[in-house]
């Protein structure tokens, strides 16, 4: 069936500057991380994608390794790319990453020149793409000179591989050495991806939100629902088939410490006439400190009701010192090994 996309889809989403840029990000982005590999029907993909953009959400998100197998999200996409958004390429942003394995030997991951400029090729390859909105240095490498990972970014603005340079997971010293990098090559730091949510809040107690501010740079947000335990899916336990029991980057242990807290949470949610997506979306993007919340959905009815939020977004004095007071599991970082020390 020929996708056609809504005329009303720019009226259902806000959308934010990106730090002190030119570019304008949706308050809502979605990321490809799961349910855009083998083990997910292309239709099921290609439903959530259009959904999403039907709801406003312009931004895809995307990283070499993403499937299963690494690499699928991105030939999923590519695919959906072709038959349903061929016509609409300048009204996407897509973005992309490297930093973990990839391939084997020396050259498949960290942050070597000759890992991130090979895989950036090797991504818009997959993806049919001539460019990327977006590339991302995934995660902060110790044994690569920061220089040459910056460097490496520089040169794929510069060679029309993207548009934008961005990192991922580098704590605020790190992040503010390679801000200082690209500026004095040319090519700003134009976005940071962090883990951010109710119960993890290291982008606060590490003072990275505020690096952020002060040096212009702009947010998204991954895992603003802490991998589904901020949704309804755990309000009643841990639900078989579910990421927790998989294993899949998500420990068991730590959704059952969390759910006394995010039970009390649904509770403010109801109260706020909100799901408890939503309003975790709402306070991951209170007082505009972050850009956008990067969504994960396994079908368009999750990428709507994620899209909801849009509608509230503002929180009392009260309603955010309840939440503190709830969420006594505000320590609860599932990436703390990925952002640098």
């Amino acid at each position: 069936m020929t996708y056609t996309a809504r005329d009303d889809r720019y009226d259902r989403m806000i959308y934010r500057r990106c730090g002190a840029s030119g570019l304008m990000l949706p308050a809502i982005s979605l990321g490809l991380w799961h349910n855009f590999g083998h083990d997910t029907p292309h239709a099921t993909k290609q439903a959530i994608c259009r959904a999403a953009f039907d709801h406003g959400i312009t931004h895809f998100d995307l990283a070499n390794n993403y499937g299963p197998p690494a690499g699928t999200a991105e030939e999923a996409f590519g695919d959906i790319l072709k038959t349903d958004f061929r016509l609409h390429r300048d009204e996407l942003i897509i973005s992309s990453k490297a930093g973990y394995h990839m391939w084997n030997g020396p050259y498949g991951e960290w942050g070597s020149r000759k890992y991130l400029v090979a895989s950036c090729d090797q991504s818009l390859k997959r993806m049919g793409l001539d460019y990327v909105d977006i590339f991302y240095s995934h995660r902060f490498d110790p044994d690569t000179p920061l220089a040459e990972t910056m460097g490496a970014l520089d040169t794929i603005v510069r060679s029309g591989r993207a548009l934008y340079a961005g990192i991922s997971s580098y704590n605020a010293q790190r992040t503010r050495e390679a801000a200082a990098i690209l500026k004095e090559l040319g090519t700003p730091c134009v976005i940071h991806q962090p883990s951010y949510n109710i119960l993890n809040r290291w982008v606060e107690t590490d003072g990275l939100k505020d690096t952020l501010r002060d040096l212009g740079i702009g947010s998204i947000a991954f895992i603003p629902l802490a991998q589904g335990i901020l949704t309804k899916k755990y309000l009643n336990g841990i639900p078989q088939g579910s990421r927790a029991t998989q294993g899949k980057s998500l420990d068991l242990s730590v959704v059952e410490k969390a759910l006394g807290s995010v039970r009390k949470l649904n509770e403010m949610a109801e109260a706020r006439g909100q799901t408890l997506a939503q309003m975790s979306l709402a306070w991951v993007l209170r007082g505009g400190g972050i850009t956008s919340a990067l969504i994960g959905a396994s079908s368009a009815a999750q990428v709507e009701d994620c899209a909801g939020a849009i509608a509230n977004l503002d929180f009392t004095a009260e309603e955010l010192a309840r939440i503190d007071a709830i969420s006594e599991e505000k320590d609860i970082n599932l990436w703390a090994k990925s952002s640098s020390d």
